[in-house]
């Protein structure tokens, strides 16, 4: 039987995430996910582990809709409060979309700086501000806060475990940093799922997931492969136009609730 084995939540894009034993869903995605992001303080272009390796050492605590706790190891905690509407609004990046969403205040930016060796800034995106998801794949009223592309991401158990048979180590789940993770299917079954159901909840995979150099990263240490794996290896049997890809890319039927344990439905 399919069922939901894992769910993860990464409220800082790019630092380390947060595993769920149930979550909340909105109109972007898992409560709390992907809602803050550190950008450059001139240019306003998000900043990821592609460019600094060290976030993966970064821990944001989404303690509820109202605040975020930042720590690293030999630096004093810092509690950052959902910025208010008379908030500074600043122009952001995110690959191709750029947007104006409320900057954190001070505090965050100097705490984040000095340890990043870096002038940057934290901002934050309330659902009114959210970008449109690519209307290639999406319908107007789909949006998604910072993620890469959409919403949500799912990988299968056996897919992972796939990979890492053909790596010959195993390999971290959160290296590849999805939402949600299903446990019961046949390796790779979720490239041909069009529509699921999970609990009272209705979801459409409308795009794998294409991969890059943060597979790389050791989520715990933050060092890089020095064999650059996995990607060698999806490239073998992953690649397709230029692109290697591993994961779907969901879009959600709107709010409700997921847990642990859920029995998953392939409805197309």
């Amino acid at each position: 039987m399919l069922s939901l084995s894992a769910m993860y939540r990464f409220p800082l894009k790019s630092a380390q995430g947060e595993s769920l034993a149930r979550a909340q869903l909105d109109s972007l995605g898992l409560l709390g996910d992907r809602r803050w992001m550190i950008v450059d303080a001139g240019s306003g272009r998000f900043l990821t582990q592609r460019l600094l390796p060290q976030l993966t050492q970064l821990r944001a605590q989404w303690l509820d809709a109202e605040h975020l706790c930042l720590s690293t190891a030999g630096r004093t905690d810092l509690l950052v409060v959902l910025p208010t509407a008379e908030a500074e609004l600043r122009t952001v990046t995110v690959w191709g979309d750029s947007l104006q969403v409320p900057d954190a205040g001070a505090a965050a930016a100097l705490w984040l700086s000095e340890w990043l060796g870096r002038a940057c800034r934290l901002v934050q995106v309330p659902a009114e501000r959210a970008r449109q998801v690519d209307q290639s794949y999406a319908q107007a009223s789909d949006r998604v806060g910072f993620a890469d592309g959409f919403p949500l991401l799912l990988i299968g158990e056996a897919s992972l475990d796939d990979l890492s048979a053909r790596v010959g180590r195993p390999l971290e789940m959160l290296r590849f940093r999805p939402n949600l993770v299903v446990s019961g299917s046949a390796a790779y079954a979720e490239d041909s799922w069009q529509r699921i159901r999970i609990g009272a909840l209705e979801f459409r995979l409308v795009k794998g997931c294409s991969r890059c150099i943060m597979t790389t990263l050791d989520p715990v240490t933050g060092e890089r492969s020095a064999d650059r794996e996995p990607l060698v290896t999806l490239k073998t049997y992953r690649e397709r136009d230029g692109e290697v890809y591993f994961g779907q890319n969901l879009l959600h039927s709107g709010p409700g609730e997921l847990e642990i344990g859920m029995p998953i439905e392939v409805l197309e």
